[in-house]
């Protein structure tokens, strides 16, 4: 049966900085997206708190749809972003990807010439993510292995591989987004 075309399209979530009262949120979205480590929830408090000049929470009417936590790291002109979850209510909508632009787009980022993040060889959605972002705007991507699964991990988890983005010039972004 065709859609009804009188029918209002669903609005796009809304992005903005997360607030502690956040974390349970933040948590339960995490939880719902394997398989993203789950880490504590006071851990998403506190990055909700601590760290919400570089988090991204993506909301609509209210739920929780999209998270991504990351932080400058210290000393170094570089964004790391920890984790990107979408809640599959929300996929399809380039949703990461406008969470990221978001991201790198704030003054607390601004001084970043390179964004990196970790990414097992088997995660096809997080390097389909961060390629297409790369791409989008001109910036060049490359990844080594870096945490390694027996000399990080004690054999209990793949190897994460060091995905590195080289962002343009502020106001090269500015035009790509």
């Amino acid at each position: 049966m065709p859609r009804d075309m009188t029918e209002s399209p669903t609005p796009l979530p809304q992005l903005r900085k997360p607030d502690p009262t956040d974390g349970a949120d933040i948590w339960a979205l995490i939880q719902s997206c394997k398989p993203l480590d789950e880490n504590s929830m006071y851990a998403n408090v506190i990055q909700a708190d601590h760290f919400r000049e570089t988090c991204v929470l993506a909301e609509r009417d209210g739920e929780v749809l999209g998270w991504i936590s990351g932080h400058m790291i210290p000393d170094e002109d570089t964004l790391f972003v920890w984790q990107v979850a979408v809640s599959e209510k929300a996929r399809g909508l380039g949703l990461g990807r406008q969470m990221l632009s978001e991201l790198i787009g704030r003054g607390a980022c601004a001084d970043a010439a390179k964004l990196k993040t970790t990414i097992t060889k088997d995660n096809k959605a997080s390097w389909a993510l961060f390629r297409s972002f790369a791409r989008g705007i001109g910036g060049a991507l490359s990844d080594a292995p870096h945490f390694q699964r027996d000399a990080h991990f004690d054999g209990q988890h793949a190897t994460e591989h060091m995905v590195t983005i080289t962002l343009p010039a502020r106001d090269t972004l500015a035009q790509a987004a």
